[in-house]
């Protein structure tokens, strides 16, 4: 397993060379004639449905997005279980699971590995590498039919990127953040996107640049904007 991580990072190299002007038009025209038969999730559509087999409090439990109908759901992708940076992330999610209730929102965990792997790692102690036990369910793609669904899939070597997929209590993605295999996410950027959603849909403002809760918010109108710019540019 580490062996696969350490190839994978080899290849970064390989993807970072600088392109000769040639180069890059030709990769330009690739991607202009492909572009079109891209089929991934987008922002302000609806997410794509799932069903699955998940670990839910030490029991083996069907899900499907449906079940979490009226509710923000985080759905997080991460590569393989018993490695090096998705115990953090993960383990850093469940430590602020009730900031998460607080919003309306649910938590789920997915990768390819099978539910009997996530059952193990979730009974591993947290100093072994483990997860211990967990707040949110873990969800099993072993077919990998659901990373493919997200295009998170790397089908080269049958492992999900760090994809981070915010949906809202109507089924509509708000929010996608995919990462590279070696780069943990921030849970309070996640845990912000949604206090920016929700006061968006509350409030009718809109949230600038490093928006917090309790901060100061615009008035999407011409207008209305200019108090904002008046009080943060003096």
């Amino acid at each position: 397993m580490a062996g696969l991580f350490k190839n994978l990072l080899q290849r970064a190299p390989q993807v970072l060379k600088v392109a000769t002007p040639a180069a890059k038009q030709a990769n330009w025209r690739n991607f202009s004639a492909t572009a079109t038969l891209l089929n991934g999730p987008k922002v302000q559509q609806p997410a794509p449905d799932f069903s699955g087999i998940a670990v839910v409090d030490d029991t083996f439990k069907t899900i499907q997005l449906s079940d979490y109908k009226g509710k923000y759901v985080v759905l997080v992708f991460y590569p393989l279980d018993f490695t090096f940076v998705c115990p953090t992330e993960l383990i850093a999610l469940d430590d602020r699971i009730d900031d998460f209730k607080n919003l309306g929102a649910e938590v789920i965990g997915c990768s390819v590995d099978s539910h009997f792997s996530h059952l193990g790692w979730m009974n591993t102690k947290r100093s072994e590498g483990g997860l211990g036990k967990l707040r949110y369910p873990l969800l099993s793609d072993i077919n990998k039919v659901i990373s493919k669904h997200y295009d998170v899939l790397l089908e080269k070597e049958g492992i999900a990127l760090r994809g981070l997929f915010i949906i809202d209590p109507n089924g509509i993605l708000r929010h996608i953040t995919v990462n590279d295999l070696p780069i943990g996410r921030s849970v309070d950027e996640a845990l912000r996107i949604i206090e920016a959603i929700k006061f968006v849909e509350e409030h009718g403002e809109v949230c600038p640049a490093n928006w917090r809760k309790g901060q100061k918010t615009i008035k999407p109108d011409p207008k209305g904007s200019q108090d904002y710019f008046k009080s943060t540019h003096q």
